[in-house]
């Protein structure tokens, strides 16, 4: 069995590298991003210490190798489906979770949506990749009208060009992603409203809501031979009901990112922070954070209140479905961080913070 097991995994993965192989060779000329060289971009691609650093091929055979991926159940039902009110006008924050890294943030008349992902697959490809294991929280068909989109990187399970192509034809949202990510957009579809900004940039969406662009340490990459030509990033959404700090995807490294935060942005009212695919730490260290590094984060940038995000929807890692939840209440605990201060949600739960 064993043996069969690996003759299938290494033909599965042969014909998927020559696929991407495939696809790679005519996308290795690629620019995404042209600009002035800076301490994060050396003119054709983006650098530093917020990119996290490459593993080598080997090492992803061997982690592939490795059959420490626990089993996940084939699908999960989610608990109810949830239809959002069409806005929130007072001064009240509600968040949903719709799965992933996409939540919809309703306030100020606002409605936002974060690396919003309605596919099947988290993948280049209609017939292979991480597959989704429980339904979005909210029917696309039930999403309220939707102003804004956050993008904060080009990876397939957060920047997903078949829903940013959705939004554009029956919503026509702005969308605000790092350097780069918008011409990945617009190549695919001229209708999507992207526009890219920089690290640090501050972009007033009304008289009432801004949102800034903040280093996280990670990478980005579509195909084989484009990594870190498109940039990737956090966001610091101020509202009428204090600042949200949402996070795509980081490591935790040093810390250093959260507590610039802190320092840049001042008090955090809510957070939002990914806790799942960190398995193994030897191969995901650098680019996940894990439980324990997510509270760290938590306390680093000062948050009043935090939700978890990046877990239970796509296997991308090793570790139980269940896992990064578990996980979490122990970190809590073990720092002493009541649980009403830092949530996991279930897609289609919301908050009201």
């Amino acid at each position: 069995m064993k043996f069969t097991r690996r003759r299938i995994f290494m033909g599965t993965a042969a014909l998927t590298a020559a696929a991407i192989a495939a696809i790679g060779t005519r996308l290795s000329t690629t620019r995404y991003y042209s600009g002035p060289v800076t301490d994060h971009f050396d003119g054709t691609r983006f650098v530093g210490r917020y990119a996290a650093p490459a593993k080598r091929a080997s090492d992803f055979w061997r982690w592939q190798r490795s059959y420490n991926k626990t089993q996940w159940p084939e699908w999960v039902a989610n608990k109810e489906a949830t239809r959002p009110p069409a806005r929130v006008t007072d001064n009240s924050l509600r968040v949903t979770y719709v799965g992933h890294a996409t939540f919809l943030i309703q306030i100020a008349g606002l409605n936002i949506l974060t690396d919003p992902i309605w596919s099947e697959r988290a993948s280049p490809f209609t017939f292979a990749g991480p597959k989704r294991h429980r339904n979005p929280g909210i029917a696309f068909e039930a999403l309220p009208p939707i102003d804004l989109v956050l993008v904060s990187h080009c990876h397939y399970d957060h920047l997903d060009l078949a829903t940013l192509s959705r939004l554009a034809a029956t919503h026509r949202p702005r969308i605000i992603t790092p350097l780069g990510n918008d011409t990945i957009m617009r190549s695919h579809d001229a209708a999507i409203a992207a526009e890219a900004r920089d690290w640090n940039e501050t972009i007033a969406v009304n008289a009432n809501v801004a949102v800034s662009l903040t280093p996280a340490r990670h990478w980005s990459a579509r195909q084989l031979f484009d990594r870190n030509k498109a940039l990737w990033s956090a966001f610091v959404i101020d509202t009428p009901a204090g600042k949200i700090y949402f996070v795509g995807d980081s490591g935790y490294g040093d810390g250093e990112h959260f507590r610039d935060v802190r320092a840049r942005h001042g008090a955090i009212r809510l957070a939002i922070l990914p806790i799942g695919a960190y398995e193994p730490r030897w191969f995901m260290g650098d680019q996940h954070m894990n439980p324990d590094e997510s509270v760290k984060a938590f306390r680093d940038c000062g948050a009043e209140f935090a939700l978890a995000s990046h877990f239970g929807t796509f296997q991308l890692t090793d570790e139980a479905i269940d896992a990064p939840v578990i996980a979490l209440d122990d970190a809590r605990a073990a720092a002493g961080i009541s649980r009403e201060r830092f949530r996991a949600l279930d897609p289609g739960e919301f908050w009201i913070v």
